[in-house]
């Protein structure tokens, strides 16, 4: 089933200025994610991670996507040493084009970590680069399929098993013509809430927002384009683990949606300050309706 809806072509999306990526340099320290450990040498690798997921295979893809990206874009970003050295995590992140879901990927890599992360099942067949997306740990999703309460216990269990997830909320690219996140979906906060009830502990949860890889064409990319991410600091939702031992078989409806809408406002807050620019006043693009509305309606 094809999904509803097509995202704006890429003339619509201006290219992210070096006059604002000079800006976030002022507040920030950027820092080139598409090399090994690029907070500093004093990063530790997570050695028994990287040896249970493949680790020649991860290297050679890892090659692959920093040659591409050095070579169409300059990739920087802010907040990396956020990313636990050990220990299960979340990481939340935006999904503007195919494209920006390879930086979280390789920034987390870089920093010697390995998460499991959930992508549609339709890129497992893609000739050549389906299979190195497995051997690195990709976890196929298939959508439409019924299967939610599966998909939502493996994600469970890869995280419950001390592993870093990876999770793209609204559970494809953004169809919102702005190319804001558009509506989320409830599994990442049901995901977050269940694993840190079964752990006992809240399991730590960070949104990273990439803004400048839409404006890349990928037939002739240069010159290359600018691309800024940000890995944000720990998202709370200790508050709503407060009466878990009471929860019953799931997490509250409440609690879910309140996590939920958490996420989509840290997002879209951060893609404002990398953009340099306000989220809609009309509201954010319903992907259910494919219309904007106000938020307090949601």
């Amino acid at each position: 089933m094809a999904s509803k809806g097509k995202p704006s072509p890429r003339s619509a999306v201006e290219p992210l200025s070096d006059a604002r990526v000079a800006e976030l340099a002022k507040k920030h320290h950027l820092v080139d994610p598409m090399r090994d450990f690029p907070t500093g040498p004093n990063r530790k690798a997570n050695i028994p991670e990287i040896n249970a997921q493949n680790p020649k295979g991860t290297k050679r893809l890892l090659k692959g996507v920093d040659v591409v990206f050095n070579a169409s874009c300059r990739t920087r970003a802010w907040g990396l040493d956020n990313i636990p050295e050990t220990g299960p995590f979340i990481t939340a992140a935006s999904h503007v084009t195919m494209f920006d879901v390879f930086v979280p990927m390789a920034s987390l890599f870089h920093m010697g970590r390995r998460p499991r992360y959930m992508a549609k099942a339709e890129m497992a067949k893609w000739p050549i680069i389906g299979k190195w997306f497995q051997i690195v740990g990709m976890q196929p999703v298939q959508r439409h399929s019924g299967k939610a309460k599966q998909i939502e216990e493996t994600s469970i269990d890869i995280l419950t098993s001390g592993r870093p997830l990876t999770v793209w909320p609204e559970g494809t690219v953004t169809r919102d013509p702005k190319k804001w996140v558009m509506s989320i979906k409830e599994g990442a906060a049901y995901i977050a809430l269940e694993a840190s009830r079964r752990l006992g502990r809240q399991v730590p949860l960070f949104c990273a927002a990439t803004w400048g890889a839409a404006s890349i064409n990928h037939w002739w990319p240069w010159p290359r384009k600018n691309v800024v991410m940000c890995y944000d600091h720990q998202l709370d939702y200790s508050d709503l683990l407060e009466d878990m031992d009471s929860w019953g078989d799931e997490p509250p409806a409440d609690a879910v949606e309140t996590l939920k809408w958490r996420m989509f406002i840290r997002l879209n807050e951060l893609l404002e300050e990398i953009r340099g620019e306000e989220f809609p006043k009309e509201g954010y693009w319903d992907y259910r309706t494919m219309s904007r509305r106000p938020i307090e309606s949601a």
